[in-house]
């Protein structure tokens, strides 16, 4: 591993002169002092709260639809306790692993072409990405889930569906709540670098007025992004810790 460190920075080339030069020093110090001082001016903070609720909505529509696909796709893609691994359980695997092998970034470039600039690209390249990671993570819950239950109900002839929704979901549920908690934290972070390729939200204020060198807008929009993912972060972690006591 130490071995490997190496070579990837070997690989890449860091020019560490350059990156600790005193120009280098002077143009950061240039833009952190504009950056200190943010932009309050009404019209633009009217501006970046709507930018911030389209983020975060972009976020949890993402995260919602992630989370009824993830799971529609991950009991097929899973082997239920007790039971032989389906047909469908490589091939659902297979595209799980597509769907969260693209990055958000790339899916919303190639969703423009069709759902066109603005948030409603941004929304379905965060589902579609997500509903990969929480597929294959739901899969694994609920092969994880302890046979306990589901053994004596399959004993007494309940048949599969009825095991699953009274034995094996139950077990799972907490978990599963807590992955898509948890991705939704991500969403907003991912959310807010969509805007690179036109995904909307804070996003797209970040690019365009970085791409203008606005310090003082800039300086804004990261605090808006910082406490949006502050409060989310809040709120899942409260809500996680509902779930596991």
């Amino acid at each position: 591993m130490a071995a490997l460190a190496v070579a990837s920075f070997a690989e890449i080339g860091i020019d560490w002169g350059r990156l600790f030069s005193m120009d280098a020093a002077l143009r950061m110090g240039r833009f952190l002092g504009e950056m200190a001082n943010p932009a309050i001016e009404p019209a633009f903070l009217a501006r970046l709260g709507v930018a911030t609720l389209e983020t975060l909505a972009m976020s949890a529509v993402g995260t919602l639809l992630a989370a009824i696909f993830g799971l529609l796709l991950a009991l097929p893609a899973s082997r239920t306790p007790g039971q032989a691994a389906g047909f469908w359980r490589l091939p659902t695997r297979g595209l799980l692993n597509v769907l969260r092998s693209i990055p958000e970034l790339v899916w919303a470039a190639l969703l423009l072409i069709s759902a066109g600039l603005g948030p409603l690209a941004g929304t379905l390249a965060l589902a579609l990405h997500t509903t990969g990671v929480l597929g294959r993570l739901f899969a694994e819950v609920i092969e994880n889930a302890p046979d306990g239950p589901a053994f004596a109900l399959r004993a007494q002839g309940v048949s599969a569906g009825r095991v699953f929704l009274y034995a094996t979901f139950p077990q799972a549920l907490p978990q599963l709540l807590s992955y898509t908690l948890y991705r939704w934290e991500n969403n907003i972070r991912a959310a807010a670098v969509l805007g690179v390729v036109g995904g909307g939200g804070l996003g797209q204020m970040l690019s365009f007025h970085m791409g203008l060198f606005h310090m003082r807008e800039t300086g804004s929009i990261l605090i808006a992004t910082i406490v949006l993912v502050a409060l989310v972060d809040l709120l899942s972690t409260l809500a996680r810790r509902v779930l596991n006591p």
